[in-house]
C-alpha cells in the first residue's frame, strides 16, 4: 500500500501524458501473444512495444516507484494519436498488488484475461521453462518443489515465476482482486480454446468491448492458435493429469461462480 500512495502523489503532481485505455493482463501460456497481435492488426488500436520484454509497469517495484509519468512517455507517447491504447503483461493477473496498483493509476482501464484449461497450462509452463534452461526437475517434481522455490526464488526471477505451474491456474483467487476494484463490464474473461475453435467471434467480441470497427476477419491473418500449444511436444502423464484434474475442481468450481459460466470440461480427464 506504501507504494500505491507513492505513484497517487506522483499522479496527481506531475503533468500526464498518454495512459492505455486496455491492458491485457494475462495469463502466461494461454494465448495472449495471439491477442497482441490481433490487436496490432487493427486500425484503431495501438499496443505498447516491444512484446518482450512485456511492460510489466504495474508489477516490477523500480518501475513503479518511478511514477505513472514514466509508464506513459516509455510505452505510450510514441505510439500513433488517435488510437486506443493498449498493452500487454501476462503476469499482472497473478500479483497481489497489481490488481490495487492499476485500480489508483487508471481507475477506467479495460481490462482482459485469457484463461486456459490449468491442467494444459500447467503443462504447457513446465514445458515452456524447461525448453528454455529453467527447468531440470520433472514435472511431478516440480510440481512437488513449487512452494519451497516460490519461497526461495532468486531475485532476477522475481517477476517471471519460471516454477509456478500450479499456482498459477488458481484462476478465481486472483480474478476476484480485480473484480473487487472494478466494475464488471471494464472486465472481458476470454477462453484460451475459444481462440483455437471460433477465433473470428473472439476477435468481434475483442473488438466489441474496447469500442472498436468489430473486424473478425482479422483473426484469419494470423496462425492458429494451437501451433505448438494444444499439441505440446510431449503428452501429459495420464496419473499426473488425474492428479491435477482433482486438485483444480474446487479452483474451477469458484471461477464458475464468479464468472457465471460453466467449466466443468476442465474437470475432466
Amino acid at each position: 500500500m506504501g507504494g500505491a500512495t507513492r505513484i497517487t502523489k506522483l499522479s496527481m503532481s506531475e503533468p500526464l501524458h498518454r495512459l492505455p485505455d486496455f491492458i491485457i493482463g494475462g495469463t502466461p501460456r494461454s494465448g495472449t501473444t495471439w491477442l497482441y497481435a490481433l490487436a496490432q492488426r487493427h486500425p484503431e488500436l495501438a499496443m505498447a512495444e516491444p512484446v518482450v520484454p512485456e511492460p510489466k509497469f504495474f508489477l516490477v517495484e523500480a518501475l513503479w516507484e518511478r511514477g505513472v509519468n514514466l509508464y506513459s512517455t516509455r510505452w505510450f507517447d510514441p505510439l500513433p494519436a488517435g488510437r486506443v491504447l493498449g498493452e500487454k503483461s501476462t503476469n499482472y493477473l497473478e500479483s497481489p498488488e497489481v490488481a490495487e496498483r492499476i485500480f489508483r493509476a487508471l481507475p477506467r482501464v479495460k481490462l482482459i484475461f485469457l484463461l486456459r484449461n490449468p491442467v494444459d497450462r500447467a503443462f504447457s509452463n513446465y514445458l515452456w521453462s524447461r525448453q528454455n534452461g529453467l527447468e531440470t526437475e520433472t514435472f511431478e517434481r516440480a510440481l512437488a518443489l513449487e512452494e519451497q522455490r516460490e519461497r526461495d526464488l532468486a531475485p532476477n526471477l522475481r517477476y517471471a515465476r519460471p516454477h509456478s505451474y500450479f499456482s498459477r491456474g488458481l484462476y478465481a483467487d486472483h480474478l476476484v482482486r480485480f473484480y473487487d476494484r472494478f466494475p464488471r463490464e471494464q472486465i472481458l474473461v476470454l477462453r484460451h480454446e475459444d481462440l483455437a475453435r471460433c477465433p473470428e467471434r473472439v476477435a468481434a467480441n475483442f473488438h466489441r468491448f474496447l469500442g472498436v470497427s468489430e473486424m473478425p476477419g482479422l483473426a484469419r491473418e494470423l496462425s492458429p492458435i494451437n501451433a505448438g500449444k494444444l499439441s505440446p511436444s510431449e503428452p501429459l502423464p495420464e496419473v499426473l493429469q488425474r492428479e491435477l484434474v482433482k486438485r483444480y475442481r474446487a479452483a474451477n468450481a469458484r471461477l464458475g461462480v464468479l464468472l457465471c459460466a460453466d467449466f466443468e470440461s476442465w474437470n475432466r480427464d
